[in-house]
C-alpha cells in the first residue's frame, strides 16, 4: 500500500499489526464506547474502560454491545479517570491513550502532569497531528499543529516536521512531500513564517531532516493545486502534490482544519505526538467514525 488515498484505508492497513492496547479516559459516551468497540471487533486493539462503570455498561446496554469484551474500571471523576487511565499506561499496559468524555484541556494537563503524566522529557514537544480526507484532493493531507501549539518557534515547527514525515511514513509514505506553508511563497524577511520556512528547507536539503521533501515557503494554493503551480511557473518536488502540510499557527491551522470538515464534508483522524504512547485525541462532538479513523491512527505508529 505504497499511496493510501483514504481513511478506511488506514484501518486495512492497522489490521495487519498486531493489536494494540488501548486505555480511554472517562469513557462514558455512547460515540467513544461504539468506535472503540469497532477497534476491538477489527482486531485493531484490546481495550480498558476507565470512568463510571455503571454508565458504560447501560451504553454497551443501549448500543448492544457486549461490555465483557472491555476491561472496565470504575471511576467516576473525570479528571481521576484520566489520570487512572495515564497510570495504566506508565504502567506498562496500555500502548494507545483515548480522550473519553472530559474536556480537552484536563485531558492535556494529565499528559503534563510533570509527576505523573506522558512527558518523556522536559524539552519534549507535544503535537497534534490530523489526517484529513477531503473529496476535493487526490489523497490524504497530514498535518500540523491545529490544537495544541499556538504560536510554534522554529525549533517546534522543526518538531512538527518531523512528527507529519513520521506519521506519513507509519501510512507507508516512502517519501512524503511537505508544504512549509505561509501567506506567500517569496521570502518575505518581514514575515517570520517565510523565514522559518527557509530556515527548515535548508536544514532538510542539508540532511538535518531525512526522509522526506520538505519546501517552502508556499501558499496554500500552491502546495495543493497543480494548477496553480503550472500558472505561477514555480520549480518544486513538493508543490501541487504536497502529502503534509506544516502551518505557521494555530489560527491558520484550525481554520484549515474547521472549513474542510464543516464545509467540505472532510473525514478525519487526529492524535498527539511526543508522549511517551500515541493519545488519541478528538473532539467530544466528533463522530464514531472520527474517532475510529483516530484509533487507527495512533495504532499506525
Amino acid at each position: 500500500m505504497n499511496n493510501i488515498t483514504k481513511l478506511d484505508q488506514i484501518i486495512e492497513l492497522v489490521k495487519t499489526k498486531p493489536r494494540k492496547r488501548l486505555v480511554a479516559a472517562y469513557a462514558n459516551d455512547e460515540h467513544t464506547i461504539e468506535a472503540v468497540n469497532n477497534a476491538v471487533e477489527m482486531g485493531i486493539v484490546d481495550a480498558t474502560l476507565v470512568g463510571e462503570e455503571a454508565v458504560i455498561r447501560e451504553v454497551c446496554k443501549k448500543l448492544n454491545i457486549n461490555a465483557d469484551k472491555f476491561r472496565i474500571i470504575n471511576e467516576p471523576v473525570d479528571v481521576k479517570a484520566a489520570a487512572k487511565a495515564i497510570d495504566i499506561i506508565n504502567a506498562g499496559e496500555g500502548d494507545i491513550l483515548m480522550k473519553g468524555l472530559l474536556s480537552t484541556d484536563k485531558y492535556m494537563r494529565a499528559i503534563l502532569n510533570k509527576e505523573k503524566g506522558l512527558m518523556p522529557g522536559p524539552k519534549a514537544v507535544l503535537s497534534h497531528v490530523t489526517v484529513i480526507e477531503t473529496p476535493r484532493y487526490h489523497k490524504l493531507i497530514i498535518c500540523g499543529d491545529v490544537a495544541i501549539i499556538p504560536a510554534p518557534d522554529l525549533s517546534q515547527k522543526v518538531a512538527i516536521t518531523n512528527y507529519l514525515i513520521k506519521t506519513a511514513k507509519a501510512l507507508q509514505i516512502e517519501k512524503p512531500k511537505v508544504a512549509l506553508l505561509a501567506a506567500t511563497e517569496q521570502v518575505l524577511p518581514a514575515m517570520q513564517a517565510c523565514v522559518d520556512a527557509c530556515l527548515i528547507s535548508k536544514m532538510a536539503e542539508r540532511g538535518q531532516i531525512k526522509g522526506a521533501l520538505v519546501d517552502g515557503p508556499l501558499g496554500l494554493d500552491l502546495a495543493i493545486d497543480a494548477e496553480s503551480v503550472r500558472i505561477k511557473g514555480l520549480k518544486s518536488e513538493v508543490a501541487g502534490d504536497a502529502d503534509c502540510l506544516l502551518f505557521p499557527n494555530i489560527e491558520s491551522g484550525n481554520l484549515f482544519y474547521k472549513s474542510n470538515t464543516k464545509l467540505a464534508g472532510a473525514e478525519l483522524g487526529a492524535m498527539v505526538i511526543g508522549a511517551k504512547v500515541p493519545c488519541v485525541l478528538t473532539s467530544r462532538g466528533d463522530s464514531s467514525k472520527s474517532k475510529l479513523y483516530s484509533i487507527s491512527l495512533a495504532a499506525s505508529l
